[in-house]
């Protein structure tokens, strides 16, 4: 089996940029304002030594991208990833800024980085890695500055090592400097499952809008990690019928549907998929063209291209990761009929449900799980709303849409605003 890998071809900043620029034209945005959204606002490169279980020293690259701070302060995860480089961050920061424009959070766009394997370190190891990567980058990170949140790799532990390290060398503890954070230290009941939640309310009103049946439906997911499946468990709890998921390590698939708690209890035990017995082995790529009503690719970027974009099925297609499609297959998906509701809009319900952590650590006041659950319905069913209706006016893409709204809303900002001085 495997690994969803991105095209070594496909630069996901190439990408964003050749989104921003197809929505731009259809906005007439001025060249001196389009130059200002092609270009991040602030970028941190550090390499960084961390001592190893051994005794030796290993020198570490990580990034820190603030894309665009005109509706407030940055907002974006961190990922830990051998295949992370300074285009991917700056991709990610500058989709960050369009998602939370789109939700309408106060939140301009950023994301964070560090090239590694985590499964590769101890955990002493990696605490050593995120308490560094930590300091080199509390130079441009704050409650009010910048925020980050956990990503691929990471997660409410390592979360909680930043905001600790970041609280040590301030001298008072600042739980806000980070959300996805336990709940034992200023995190938010709802957090862990937010992503996936939000795709279940979107796919509830997408089933709506096209007249679709929830319940029996067909799914397949990539990527079975905290998005992936979360989504899952959701989906399936909803009514859905999910007959094929994936990760790193294997896919499988059984058309009568999977148990989705049985798929978690063995992933559990074991950390992966691999070896699990329920049902037939596929392929990352199987499970794309797989005959499915939904897709949900949930893993890395650039997962549908050019090259097998024909071969997709699946009537209906929700982004859970970032970037999966590229360019040139969003022309072929559209052509060919599927409804694809783009990851700026799909995945959104994690940074919403950060939003509220945020929130709540700055007033010291912590609400409710089904609280958080309905602020997140409303704010992502209003978000579908405003891209179908934006949709069907100009007759656009689900995707061009969204990035109409969010964009829009940007420019609005920065204009309002003004060029200082």
């Amino acid at each position: 089996m495997v690994a969803p890998v991105a095209p070594a071809e496909v630069n996901p900043y190439q990408v964003a940029l050749s989104q921003l620029d197809a929505v731009a034209d259809r906005l007439r945005i001025s060249d001196g304002i389009r130059q200002i959204l092609r270009h991040p606002k602030r970028e941190l490169t550090v390499n960084f030594p961390v001592k190893m279980d051994d005794g030796s020293v290993r020198v570490f690259t990580g990034y820190r991208v603030q894309h665009n701070d005109a509706r407030g302060p940055v907002k974006g995860g961190l990922r830990y990833h051998p295949a992370v480089d300074l285009d991917e961050v700056r991709a990610l920061a500058m989709w960050m800024t369009w998602k939370c424009a789109i939700v309408n959070l106060p939140y301009g766009g950023a994301k964070g980085g560090v090239a590694v394997d985590p499964r590769q370190l101890s955990l002493h190891e990696l605490e050593n890695l995120t308490r560094r990567y930590t300091s080199e980058i509390g130079i441009i990170i704050g409650p009010e500055f910048d925020v980050p949140a956990p990503d691929m790799g990471t997660d409410a532990r390592v979360m909680a090592w930043m905001m600790d390290t970041y609280s040590m060398n301030q001298g008072h503890s600042v739980p806000g400097v980070v959300t996805g954070k336990p709940v034992s230290v200023g995190g938010t009941v709802g957090r862990v499952e937010a992503t996936g939640r939000g795709i279940l309310y979107i796919a509830q009103e997408t089933a709506r809008y096209l007249g679709l049946q929830l319940e029996g439906m067909t799914v397949a997911i990539q990527g079975f990690g905290n998005v992936g499946s979360a989504a899952a468990r959701l989906l399936a709890q909803a009514g859905a019928k999910i007959v094929a998921v994936s990760d790193a390590s294997a896919g499988i698939y059984r058309g009568s549907g999977l148990d989705i708690e049985e798929v978690l209890r063995h992933r559990t035990s074991d950390g992966r998929l691999v070896g699990y017995t329920g049902a037939d082995h596929i392929t990352n790529g199987e499970l794309l063209e797989l005959p499915v009503t939904l897709l949900v690719p949930a893993a890395l970027e650039s997962q549908i291209t050019d090259r097998n974009a024909t071969a997709v099925r699946a009537r209906v297609i929700i982004e859970g990761a970032n970037g999966p499609t590229t360019t040139d297959a969003d022309r072929i998906l559209n052509a060919n009929g599927v409804f694809v509701v783009p990851d700026v809009l799909a995945n959104a319900g994690g940074v919403v449900v950060s939003y509220f952590e945020w929130v709540q650590d700055l007033q010291s006041f912590f609400w409710e799980e089904d609280e958080v659950n309905q602020r997140l319905h409303r704010i992502m069913t209003r978000a579908f709303q405003q891209v179908v209706e934006l949709k069907e006016r100009e007759g656009c893409s689900m995707r061009d849409a969204a990035y109409m709204l969010g964009v829009a809303r940007v420019v609005d900002a920065i204009q309002t605003r003004g060029i200082f001085p």
